[in-house]
């Protein structure tokens, strides 16, 4: 599952952070950027909120610090399922 599908309230435990490369071994800034923010394996996320159209961009909490995440962003960050 990926942070882009959890609802809005829910919680789950970050597990990768997906890197894409391009065929000239390019590395993913935008995976880089965001395991630098806080966002690796083992760490509690929460969806506090997601804009009107299209669920973009997406309000995520970490501890005490806030992000906003494009939808595409959020979908490089595979979670374990969220608890009921």
């Amino acid at each position: 599952m990926r942070l882009s599908d959890l609802k809005v309230k829910q919680s789950a435990i970050i597990q990768k952070v997906h890197r894409i490369e391009d065929e000239r071994s390019q590395a993913d800034l935008v995976a880089g950027r965001l395991e630098t923010l806080g966002f690796i394996p083992g760490t509690k996320v929460q969806v506090i909120t997601k804009g009107i159209f299209g669920g973009d961009p997406i309000l995520i909490q970490i501890g005490f610090t806030r992000f906003a995440l494009r939808k595409a962003e959020a979908q490089k960050i595979e979670i374990e399922g969220a608890p009921a």
